[in-house]
């Protein structure tokens, strides 16, 4: 089923991303959190694709298997990094032909050793231009990506949202943010977002913390905020991995609930190929309905 159509029907919608793993090991790992995942019957899971489009091949074929062989709706990652309009078009008519029906377009970050984003000859410059180009192309449900607090190459945030309302013009039929830790970064967004004409769902990304160190590299990255309370506690706790595993699962599990209390349309959970923590704050969720 189309995202934006299971989005159309009502309802919180949950689901997952991951990965393509670079060894066998890690693909027994990223199939083992899948089995777990799938008795939580997400709405889909989302498959990323590397720098470059290093992992080009491997996205394409991990998002057909879980479409096909473990039978929950899939969304393929697809970026303007080191590919054609040619190549795109050939990469949009596979996922097609493996009956996969959802596509998340980025512009996507620089390859490793490069510090800033430079478009493919024949290819495209901006993430709306492959929102627009894969639009074009029919049968999928175009989504793409925005930021609460900012993109990071953004001059200010009145630009980036300027940025995303040309994305959104240009077919995208629905959102899922970058990674935050204060649901009022959400919430404001949200209502900014309504204030230009963006009226597409915007699902909420939420990555569990499972490492300080980990966290900081992601944050520094995406030019996401760990509020200070927040990462005072996991500082004290740096040294014992289960005590930050507790808080993060906790921590998420109060966003969630803020989250949908809040209107959200859904929770988008950066597993990093991982269950316990995303199956801990569900767990949560389901008996806090429940009561």
């Amino acid at each position: 089923m189309r995202i934006d159509e299971r989005l159309a029907a009502g309802g919180p919608i949950f689901s997952f991303e991951f990965f393509p793993p670079k060894s066998e090991k890690g693909e027994e790992q990223l199939w083992a959190a899948l089995d777990e995942l799938k008795r939580l019957a997400p709405s889909y899971v989302s498959v990323t694709y590397g720098a470059g489009g290093s992992t080009r091949a491997k996205t394409v074929e991990i998002t057909a298997r879980i479409k096909r062989e473990i039978g929950i709706e899939a969304m393929a990652h697809l970026t303007c990094v080191g590919s054609t309009r040619a190549q795109i078009a050939e990469i949009v008519a596979e996922l097609t032909e493996s009956g996969v029906e959802n596509i998340l377009c980025l512009r996507g970050d620089p390859p490793k050793g490069m510090e800033q984003f430079e478009a493919t000859a024949g290819g495209f410059r901006y993430g709306s231009e492959l929102v627009e180009f894969v639009s074009g192309l029919g049968g999928a449900s175009v989504g793409a990506a925005c930021y609460p607090e900012g993109h990071v190459e953004a001059s200010d945030l009145d630009v980036d949202l300027a940025h995303l309302k040309t994305k959104v013009d240009a077919g995208a039929r629905f959102l899922v943010t970058q990674l935050f830790f204060d649901n009022r970064h959400y919430f404001r967004f949200v209502d900014r977002a309504r204030a230009v004409g963006i009226d597409v769902p915007i699902i909420p990304g939420i990555m569990p913390i499972q490492s300080v160190e980990q966290i900081e590299r992601f944050t520094k990255m995406c030019g996401a905020t760990i509020p200070a309370p927040l990462i005072e506690e996991l500082d004290r706790r740096r040294g014992d991995p289960t005590a930050v595993h507790e808080i993060g699962v906790a921590h998420a599990s109060l966003q969630c609930l803020g989250l949908l209390q809040g209107g959200a349309p859904g929770i988008h959970f950066y597993t990093l190929n991982k269950s316990t923590a995303t199956r801990e704050i569900l767990a949560a969720l389901s008996i806090h309905a429940r009561l």
